[in-house]
């Protein structure tokens, strides 16, 4: 059932969302989830516990703090799981942020794994959504079963169809796994540059406990690049998505590459974001464990106690995190990248 939006509420104070480094804070991602239906095995342990269902926000709790992020300042808005299309009220969800594009907010993406993308593609372009990102690490059958643990490449592969069919622009999302994908890099790119969309390549990051050590597969993105500079014309692309991406456009084609790189090429300096969990947790950083609870906030306060813990985790975000992935380090922070999303 849809929601019809509230009005977008003027903000308490006239701030804009400043952290303590003087960083301006324009991007949300929302998890409307941690549950996903694939295990992928830099992401998840085998064997997950998610949250119980009456521990997450509503819909509506959802919308309300998402609409005060925007009325203070927020210009950008990614909804994330885990998978988000696997939460059967998502697409209520996305109609209503939907409405904000042109009123506030310039952006409303998703990110997803695919799995479910061919029965939703056209409702996420009908809700105002016009880019995605689909996670997709390998294109071989058999590779994207070992890394996922069950899944089908083939539905990923129909869903980025649809999603284009239906308007929407696709970046394939690829993390860098030595010894497993690595050498798949080149062909990927191909591919996309052929299809024109663009990819971005991730170094695995150290966020909760899994079956191995990350160290075993970690490439370096700098590694990378130099490779792919071998046989690609790539040229430096000043092109900003409001994320943590350095860009170089691909030669003889409207494709961009993008790579994240945590670890080799840090970019704290210029962070934007937030991460809001599925039951109510804001965190200002991906590799800290610090947070408030907005839905506490929510439920007692209201929307000006929500203010106030919004301005408190800004004036706690930390300079940078502290990402390791050295033989026996473990992982940064115990919480999964399901449960802030990606």
């Amino acid at each position: 059932m849809d929601v019809a939006p509230a009005p977008i509420p003027r903000p308490l104070t006239d701030g804009r969302l400043v952290d303590g480094q003087g960083r301006a804070i324009r991007y949300l991602r929302i998890s409307v989830t941690d549950r996903c239906d694939l295990r992928c095995r830099y992401c998840m342990a085998e064997e997950m516990t998610f949250l119980p269902r009456s521990a997450l926000l509503a819909l509506e709790e959802i919308a309300l703090i998402a609409e005060r992020f925007v009325a203070r300042g927020v210009t950008k808005i990614r909804l994330t799981g885990g998978e988000p299309l696997v939460r059967r009220d998502a697409m209520d969800l996305a109609r209503r942020l939907g409405r904000m594009v042109g009123a506030g907010l310039d952006e409303l993406t998703l990110t997803t794994n695919g799995t479910r993308l061919a029965d939703h593609a056209q409702a996420l372009a009908d809700a105002g959504v016009q880019r995605i990102n689909v996670s997709l690490d390998s294109r071989d059958p058999e590779l994207f079963r070992f890394v996922t643990r069950h899944g089908d490449v083939a539905q990923v592969l129909n869903g980025i169809e649809a999603a284009r069919a239906a308007g929407l622009r696709v970046k394939i999302n690829m993390v860098a796994l030595k010894g497993l994908n690595d050498a798949e890099i080149p062909a990927m790119l191909d591919w996309a540059a052929q299809e024109d969309m663009d990819l971005t390549l991730i170094e695995t990051m150290p966020l909760g406990r899994i079956e191995g050590d990350r160290a075993d597969r970690f490439v370096p993105l700098t590694t990378v690049l130099d490779a792919l500079r071998q046989r690609f014309d790539l040229a430096p692309d000043r092109h900003d998505s409001g994320g943590p991406a350095r860009y170089w456009r691909v030669g003889g084609s409207g494709t961009r590459l993008g790579l994240i790189s945590p670890l080799t090429g840090n970019f704290c300096a210029t962070c934007n974001r937030v991460r809001l969990t599925t039951e109510g947790k804001l965190y200002s950083c991906l590799g800290h464990d610090d947070h408030v609870d907005l839905r506490a906030a929510i439920r007692d306060g209201g929307l000006a106690a929500v203010d106030e813990a919004i301005d408190a985790a800004l004036g706690a975000k930390p300079a940078r995190h502290e990402f390791d992935v050295t033989r026996g380090a473990g992982p940064a922070v115990a919480r999964h990248m399901s449960v802030t999303g990606g």
